[in-house]
């Protein structure tokens, strides 16, 4: 029964077209791994070209099927042939995540360099913004679609240190909830994923005790994984939240919920 049912869903996203903006690594490669186990194409998005290309290989020898976009989001130019190529190539788009981001050291607000403040606007904010530019219109052409951004418990509750990091992921979510409404009536669903601490490369060259900290933060007393970030992402883009849109999903252990 559960290879029928899993049979079933792959089935229903053949010929779905599936972009991931940052998708060398980390939770935007597993994501890209999650929609091509389905059946969807994928295309990866990002600066690490080489990256890209090793994510394709792997996804591509496990026989799905993937194509590399490389795009700066800090460029502009990029950016605009984003949406030209995933038309040329694949005639339409169904979903999209907006998982590149820029982050910062901890650092009182005082002591942040106004340039890097820009920078990680730029890249988090901007970037979203100008890939969702591109993302909206082929949805619409191809008679609707979902988009995930990429947000944070720091967009949800803040930290010490993290004023840049915590102001750009709140603006996510305010872009989000705005884009979900224009497009609400025209089958475009737009949502974003909160993850709490998660067991990325980052995390993992971190020191250890950081790491101690991070899992004794959160309730369920573990990092989450890539994987739980890109099954949440993947879930929101299907047919079976298909009521859901506007709204951010938590995968953070229980951490916002309160203290344990």
């Amino acid at each position: 029964m559960a290879e029928e049912v899993g049979r079933k869903e792959s089935e229903g996203v053949r010929g779905r077209v599936a972009l991931v903006v940052g998708a060398s690594k980390g939770i935007g490669a597993e994501t890209a791994r999650a929609f091509a186990r389905r059946g969807a194409t994928v295309a990866l998005s990002s600066r690490d070209a080489a990256g890209l290309d090793a994510v394709a290989r792997e996804i591509r020898d496990a026989n799905g099927a993937a194509a590399v976009i490389p795009v700066d989001l800090t460029r502009d130019d990029t950016l605009a042939a984003l949406g030209r190529e995933i038309k040329a190539r694949f005639g339409h788009l169904d979903w999209a995540f907006n998982n590149a981001g820029e982050g910062y050291p901890p650092t009182d607000l005082g002591e942040v360099p106004a340039s890097a403040f820009d920078r990680i606007f730029q890249v988090t904010v901007r970037g979203t913004f100008l890939a969702m530019q591109q993302e909206i219109p082929l949805m619409l052409e191809a008679g609707g679609g979902s988009i995930v951004n990429m947000s944070s418990t720091a967009g949800i509750s803040a930290y010490r240190g993290g004023s840049p990091y915590v102001a750009a992921k709140h603006a996510i979510l305010g872009l989000t909830k705005a884009a979900a409404l224009d497009y609400a009536q025209r089958g475009v669903r737009v949502n974003a994923v909160a993850p709490g601490p998660i067991d990325t490369h980052r995390m993992q060259n971190l020191p250890e005790t950081y790491r101690e900290q991070a899992r004794q933060a959160v309730p369920m007393r573990q990092l989450g994984t890539a994987r739980d970030v890109a099954e949440a992402v993947v879930w929101l883009c299907s047919e079976a939240a298909g009521f859901v849109t506007g709204t951010t999903l938590l995968v953070d252990g229980g951490r916002m919920a309160g203290f344990a």
